[in-house]
């Protein structure tokens, strides 16, 4: 027998190997994620796509064709949607094509009034409900934007209009109070500061409400779809029972 054949086997024989093997396998795994992506961007692209003229088709069709706030609580969600289905780009495109598709056919004002709240909303929801934020938050930053869109919308039609439609606004918010004033049996007149205030939080509970609204119907729809967003309160899933 040679002395080399008593001699053990050298480490160094063995890691080299073993190396190459974790080598090759983490190159078949990248390729393979390489490939899965590949596979997924046609059909990313056409769900962003299809979602994307979906959500125009709705404010297309609330503007010349209105049925009240039904389809108005669709208004952000498709946006959404493609949020929870391919993630945070993706929505952000989704945004883009709908107003740029707006814009070619109803013009470049009302496809502003559409982006700015609602496509900027889809967005803003599909990060919470990707994130699984309660109800509560989503809400709350969704009546955030919802009232920045308000103020936003007022400040573009005074101007393209050349008259201050805040004016007619107030005017609203005035016989309003009045109103309430009477019924309360409060015999005074309203200052100009609250009904400004008035006016504010009008608006604010009017995009809370809103944005409630919007959260059950993709509640109920999405999960249907295999997108769930979160749990809505407890409160809520016992009065939805109650009705079923």
């Amino acid at each position: 027998m040679s002395i080399s054949d008593s001699l053990p086997d050298e480490p160094s024989r063995h890691f080299p190997k073993s190396q190459i093997e974790v080598d090759e396998l983490l190159d078949k795994q990248e390729n393979f994620s390489r490939q899965e992506l590949k596979a997924d961007a046609p059909l990313r692209m056409v769900e962003t796509a299809f979602l994307a003229s979906a959500s125009s088709l709705i404010w297309f069709i609330n503007n010349y064709f209105p049925l009240g706030p039904v389809l108005r609580i669709f208004f952000p969600v498709p946006i959404a949607l493609v949020y929870l289905r391919w993630g945070n780009r993706a929505a952000w495109m989704a945004a883009v094509v709908s107003g740029l598709l707006l814009s070619v056919l109803m013009g470049p004002v009302r496809s502003l009034l559409f982006v700015m709240p609602f496509a900027f909303m889809g967005v803003l929801l599909g990060a919470t409900w990707h994130r699984r934020v309660p109800w509560i938050v989503s809400i709350i930053l969704g009546t955030l934007l919802g009232t920045l869109g308000v103020f936003f919308r007022v400040w573009l039609l005074s101007v393209l209009s050349g008259e201050d439609l805040w004016v007619y606004l107030i005017n609203q918010t005035t016989d309003f109070l009045e109103w309430l004033f009477l019924k309360l049996g409060i015999l005074a007149t309203p200052s100009v500061f609250f009904i400004q205030v008035g006016a504010i939080a009008l608006i604010i509970i009017n995009n809370f409400i809103y944005l409630f609204v919007v959260h059950l119907a993709a509640w109920l729809l999405l999960d249907r779809l295999g997108n769930p967003i979160p749990r809505p309160p407890r409160w809520v899933q016992v009065l939805m029972d109650n009705e079923g």
